[in-house]
């Protein structure tokens, strides 16, 4: 593996702790440490603690803020409350998808107002140079900063995640609702916690400096040894996401796709103006293109990305992610296809390297978890 690749804080707990390290968006990443679906199933049923460094974090500060990121993304950043967090797109002028992002409104210590839009680490360059191409210094009143390499990410998810992370939080974290955020004494360390998540289970995501989070997550870890904590790589958090159909960039998502493809009209507001909104408008209205599905696959061989979908002996569709759910115990997949045969409980058929294996569509997501 390349030493030019990035690394988190954490990067030499991982290795000294025998992560099976891969490339990931040019950062160096645990995939997994032992068994993908025994971190898997920690998340599920206990806690897993995973390093999220590499997603991008940037910093949007000044009274202009809201307005620079209205212009921007795809949903109202100036009607959020101090506090909430929302989960919004960044489009092309065509309307094509350049990034899933979570834009966090936040009160520092002193009452100050501020931004913070967390970006996916592949895009994490081209959305900094979406946002100078955009940004008018002497008219939008507001500045930003890419605080990627200051600061580290940790997700904690998991049923027992909150009773893991209260002891070490200033803040109430069962009084704080799903999508919400606050800054934080954690461990000790001025940080940001969020009740947000991406592996369909309760949990925490924890934002401190990068010289606090590798005391912070051998804290966690050593906590949670009676609750079943275990770390977990990047395999787990695939496995877990598809199982809530949550779609990844590069994936399900990418340039050439728009938000109501994909299945993410709700985060779209055409109320509004930012790039892509007349383009969305016109694509509305045409459903003749594919539409993202859930699939489960017949039999125990999983399909992967790029596979084809038949039916009647043609091709159809193709698969964007697929996986042998640990949790349902059967292959899922998530893909592409004609509208009309987007409907769940559609036969199809997947073909497996030149094996054609029955498949059907499914309601998204395959995973909900159990409210408690």
């Amino acid at each position: 593996m390349s030493c030019t690749l990035a690394q988190t804080p954490i990067h030499d707990w991982h290795a000294a702790h025998g992560a099976r390290m891969v490339d990931f968006a040019g950062w160096a990443m645990p995939v997994q440490y032992g068994s993908i679906v025994a971190e898997h199933q920690a998340t599920r049923r206990a806690v897993g603690l995973f390093d999220i460094s590499h997603m991008g974090r940037i910093r949007f500060d000044g009274p202009g803020s809201a307005r620079f990121l209205d212009r921007l993304v795809t949903r109202r950043v100036s009607d959020l409350a101090p506090g909430q967090v929302v989960y919004s797109l960044v489009t092309n002028e065509a309307g094509g998808i350049l990034d899933d992002v979570l834009v966090y409104r936040l009160l520092d210590a002193a009452g100050n107002d501020y931004h913070l839009l967390v970006v996916n680490a592949s895009n994490r360059e081209k959305i900094i140079a979406w946002l100078d191409s955009h940004h008018d210094a002497t008219s939008d009143d507001c500045r930003y900063a890419d605080l990627t390499h200051d600061w580290a990410m940790v997700a904690v998810q998991g049923p027992r995640a909150l009773e893991l992370v209260q002891p070490l939080c200033d803040v109430d974290l069962a009084a704080m609702p799903y999508y919400s955020a606050a800054e934080a004494l954690i461990a000790r360390h001025g940080g940001v916690v969020s009740r947000t998540g991406y592996t369909g289970e309760d949990g925490v995501e924890l934002i401190v400096g990068a010289a606090a989070v590798l005391p912070l997550w051998e804290r966690l870890l050593a906590a949670g040894q009676p609750l079943g904590a275990q770390p977990a790589g990047l395999g787990a958090r695939d496995t877990l996401r598809l199982e809530a159909a949550m779609p990844l960039y590069g994936h399900e998502l990418d340039e050439q796709t728009d938000p109501f493809q994909a299945g993410l009209a709700f985060a779209v507001n055409l109320d509004k103006e930012f790039p892509g909104r007349d383009a969305l408008i016109a694509l509305r209205q045409d459903k003749s293109r594919p539409r993202r599905i859930g699939l489960e696959i017949a039999g125990r061989r999983p399909a992967r990305e790029g596979y084809v979908l038949l039916s009647g002996g043609q091709a159809v569709g193709r698969v964007t992610s697929g996986t042998f759910s640990p949790t349902l115990e059967r292959p899922i997949a998530l893909g592409y296809a004609s509208p009309g045969l987007a409907v769940p409980g559609t036969e199809l058929q997947v073909d497996l390297r030149g094996q054609a294996a029955a498949a059907h569509v499914v309601k998204m997501p395959f995973y909900r978890r159990a409210k408690s």
